[in-house]
């Protein structure tokens, strides 16, 4: 309740529009991207709250330490272990079997700095968990955010990061500059050999 409340006071205000093609109506993996600043989060939490959609996120451990372990966690984060990644992938193959309905935020550029490929975590863990992938974006040019459409991976990771990329093409993000193009090293191996 309050985080609905927090969530319409904040659409209220913002000078951003939100804007939705589907709410999730089972679990998803929901991909936040472009990922250039600190407010992403911000963003992504207004959206979850005012959608109503219960969501998890991954985060490096040292986030959870002291007294902001209860407070990420209470807003869904999950703390990731870096030297045991396979923990992450069996927590959430054992919440979707729960039956739980839940986006798992996973923000495949990685860090707010431009990288030459996104981290491949989201592909697996779709993958593995039979997980549709919902595109969430950021876009600064339009001043929109909110979920793109949701899509099922193939398996042909060329085939299912065109349509990927297609959906971010004209996605900038808030720090444009900081834009990482939708590619996994994966498909660079591929092209390689």
């Amino acid at each position: 309740m309050l985080k609905r409340l927090l969530a319409r006071l904040f659409w209220a205000v913002s000078r951003w529009t939100l804007t939705a093609e589907a709410t999730p109506v089972r679990p998803t993996i929901l991909i936040g991207a472009p990922h250039t600043s600190n407010w992403d989060f911000v963003l992504m939490l207004a959206i979850a709250w005012r959608l109503d959609i219960e969501v998890h996120w991954l985060g490096k451990n040292s986030l959870f330490r002291g007294w902001r372990g209860p407070i990420m966690r209470s807003i869904g984060g999950i703390p990731v272990d870096r030297a045991d990644p396979a923990r992450v992938v069996n927590d959430v193959v054992a919440q979707v079997h729960s039956g739980s309905v839940f986006g798992l935020v996973i923000t495949p550029d990685g860090t707010r700095g431009g990288n030459e490929y996104w981290k491949s975590g989201f592909y697996r863990i779709a993958r593995e968990t039979g997980m549709p992938v919902t595109l969430g974006f950021v876009d600064r040019t339009t001043m929109t955010t909110g979920l793109g459409p949701t899509l099922e991976l193939t398996g042909d990771v060329a085939a299912d990061m065109d349509r990927i990329r297609a959906f971010y093409a004209d996605k900038a993000g808030l720090r444009p500059e900081r834009r990482t193009t939708p590619r996994l090293r994966e498909e660079q191996a591929a092209e390689d050999s």
